[in-house]
């Protein structure tokens, strides 16, 4: 005798050995023993034998029409034998009958298991969605091995081209197109990325970083709704100043503004004035919406995206020839000694007299004109001697604190680029297209404009700073522990000293046109003008206020996204000035492991024969080849260019440490995984091709 059970779901025959009352020992063909549950046993029978009535079945279960079947089962539940027995014959064979359990038990869209051989029809509404869901499954794997079996041959379907993004940084890991691209990736035995390129998937380099960022960042696109300006409706003073800007060319966020009063009295008032667009804006309307949901001002080479629309901006720029509303902090200054009297914060409007750009002055105004070495033929000449006489007192001070001289030995590289008809991109507002001539320029660090600038910006900061702490109001501060390296910035809602600065406390507060936190903090400095004493009962915020932190968890997420795309885009720019100016060498320093930094150009690379050399070693490296897509320079060290080691040291990096220079040499990161097409956990995040 032998006999059909179901173990867990899976159907064997074996001949009896033995039987009791609840159960019974089944030797299986290949000569193992089981014991069987007596109520696990579905068919009994003395022929054929177990491994033949299993294959007929199998065979036969193929041929039985499944719609026939249901339409003739009973609404009732009922047993497979018995459903045997309706469509065979009365005396339907065990080979019969377990073709009939087969059959019923891998269509389960038609019957519903009910128990061990028992089942019921599916009702007719639920049997029609699951035909639907089967065929539509179908339908979508014929469709995945069309789209592969495309993409394997060099073509690119429109609606993988249309995910392509998605695909490689956020995939559905269920969604057809990241399948096909996984199978064509498998069957070609390329990489993704190479796969899909080569099949017109990326138009160009260039938009595909761009869009790239744009899919994480800005998924409904840059645009913004139509948003008036909301008037400054406080009765504000007009300062008796003549304030004056400086920015370059191509800035219409004009943010600061300086003024000074007082020269030849013996006491003299530095004015710097801010933009207040923190005077109109509340928090919580639509136009502070949007500016916590950009959280800042993205920049890249030959284009921009605001964080405020144009004409907010231009409510509020401190643009030449208006009076505009500003916070302004007054600090009284010993014109001797330069030791600070006092200060005192205002809200008013101010008189903006000039937009000094600095690219267009750094050769006219410079550290001879303004310490009286050379003739000073400009505007606000004395004006701007002072400030910078002042500039570097201040910084002399925070060098004092900061325990060593802040060094840039590193020039600033600006980028232009120029359209087909001669344009500048970021002067008409057009988008780079990736294939625009790129001029690279230098500024050295710490020039005499930049220098006045960069003092007057961390003092505002760092006194109202410590004034929102004296008044007990909470604001958005950045703290830098020490100088050792790995030692971070960070942000937190209470003021601590700034290692890096050289300075007790340190808020960002001098640009509410382009920062949201900058925005924030004008918004408690402005409850402190207004209430003094008071002003931590009328302030936006008030301390341990959840939703600050909020805002500083989103603002750092966002702004090392955002300097990250300007870091990709200013090395996409740079490689791509390499090919357009025919440079095959360039003279570098070594770094750490295998890096090396261009002397004349901001790119840091990889280069064979430098992992052994010493940091800072001078090296002739040759480029062998690029690649705008993955963002690498592929190069070797073709010659030392010094003879002596160099020491290991700071060699001109503020903190000594290289971790800015390994993060912007990184590689493109995907989060298409070919090993694990049907994984339905998301993707990791990708890194930035830095």
């Amino acid at each position: 005798m032998y006999a059909l059970f179901d173990d867990a779901g899976k159907f064997l025959a074996g001949r009896v050995m033995s039987e009791a009352d609840a159960s019974m020992q089944v030797e299986l063909d290949s000569g193992k023993r089981v014991k069987v549950k007596a109520a696990n046993v579905l068919v009994r029978f003395a022929k054929p034998a177990p491994a033949e009535l299993m294959a007929q079945a199998a065979a036969l279960a193929g041929d039985i029409d499944v719609d026939l079947v249901w339409e003739t089962a009973p609404d009732d539940e009922f047993g497979f034998e018995d459903l045997a027995r309706e469509y065979f014959s009365a005396s339907a064979s065990a080979t019969e009958q377990a073709a009939m359990l087969m059959r019923l038990f891998e269509t389960p869209h038609y019957f519903h298991r009910r128990g061990k051989g028992r089942f019921k029809k599916a009702p007719e509404d639920i049997l029609k969605q699951a035909l639907l869901a089967i065929e539509r499954k179908k339908q979508q794997a014929l469709q995945i091995a069309q789209w592969a079996q495309a993409l394997a041959e060099g073509q690119c379907p429109q609606p993988i081209k249309d995910e392509l993004y998605k695909i490689l940084f956020k995939p559905d890991k269920n969604g057809p197109a990241y399948k096909a691209v996984v199978d064509a990736a498998k069957a070609t035995q390329r990489a993704p990325l190479d796969l899909l390129k080569d099949a017109g998937a990326i138009d160009s380099p260039y938009q595909f970083h761009f869009k790239r960022f744009l899919f994480e960042h800005f998924p409904k696109g840059t645009g913004f709704p139509a948003l008036a300006a909301p008037p400054v409706k406080d009765a504000l003073p007009l300062a008796t100043v003549q304030a004056f800007s400086i920015d370059d060319s191509m800035t219409t966020e004009i943010d600061d503004a300086l003024s000074v009063q007082g020269l030849g009295t013996g006491t003299v008032t530095y004015g710097i004035h801010i933009a207040a667009p923190g005077l109109a804006i509340a928090p919580g309307t639509p136009v502070d919406q949007l500016g916590r949901t950009r959280m800042s001002t993205v920049y890249m080479p030959g284009h921009k995206i605001t964080m405020l629309p144009d004409e907010v901006v231009q409510a509020y720029t401190l643009i030449e020839g208006r009076d505009c509303p500003s916070v302004s902090l007054y600090v009284t200054f010993d014109e001797a000694t330069l030791e600070v009297r006092g200060s005192e914060t205002k809200l008013e409007r101010v008189p903006i007299v000039a937009n000094l750009r600095h690219d267009k002055l750094d050769s006219v105004i410079t550290n001879a004109t303004l310490s009286g070495e050379a003739p000073a033929d400009y505007a606000f000449a004395p004006e701007l001697a002072f400030a910078f006489r002042l500039a570097r007192h201040l910084k002399l001070k925070r060098e004092e604190v900061r325990g060593k001289p802040e060094t840039f030995n590193r020039p600033d590289y600006s980028f232009k680029l120029i359209g087909p008809n001669g344009e500048n991109t970021m002067g008409d507002g057009i988008e780079p297209q990736g294939h625009e001539q790129v001029l690279i320029g230098t500024r050295q660090r710490g020039s005499a404009l930049d220098l006045i600038v960069a003092e007057a910006m961390i003092l505002a900061n760092s006194t109202w700073g410590g004034w929102l702490a004296e008044l007990g109001v909470p604001g958005i501060y950045r703290s830098q522990a020490s100088l050792q390296p790995g030692i971070k910035v960070r942000m937190s809602t209470k003021p601590a000293p700034h290692a890096g600065m050289g300075v007790a406390q340190y808020t960002w507060a001098t640009s509410p046109l382009r920062r949201y936190v900058d925005l924030v903090n004008q918004w408690q400095i402005i409850a402190c003008a207004r209430n003094g004493r008071t002003a931590a009962l009328a302030a936006p915020f008030k301390p341990k206020d959840a939703e600050l932190f909020a805002i500083i968890s989103n603002f750092d997420g966002a702004y090392s996204a955002y300097n990250g795309f300007q870091s990709s885009m200013e090395r996409y720019w740079t490689i791509k000035y390499l090919g357009q100016e025919g440079i095959t060498e360039l003279d570098c320093a070594v770094m750490v492991n295998g890096l090396v930094r261009a002397d004349t150009l901001p790119l840091v690379f990889k280069a064979i024969g430098a992992d052994n050399l010493p940091r800072h070693a001078k090296v002739r490296v040759r480029v062998t080849g690029v690649d705008l897509l993955t963002l690498d320079v592929h190069a070797s060290v073709v010659a030392r260019l010094d003879e002596t080691e160099a020491a290991d040291g700071d060699a001109g990096d503020e903190d000594g440490d290289d971790s800015e220079v390994l993060d912007n040499a990184g590689a493109l990161t995907l989060a298409i995984d070919v090993a694990d097409a049907d994984a339905p956990e998301a993707a990791p995040n990708p890194g930035a091709a830095a």
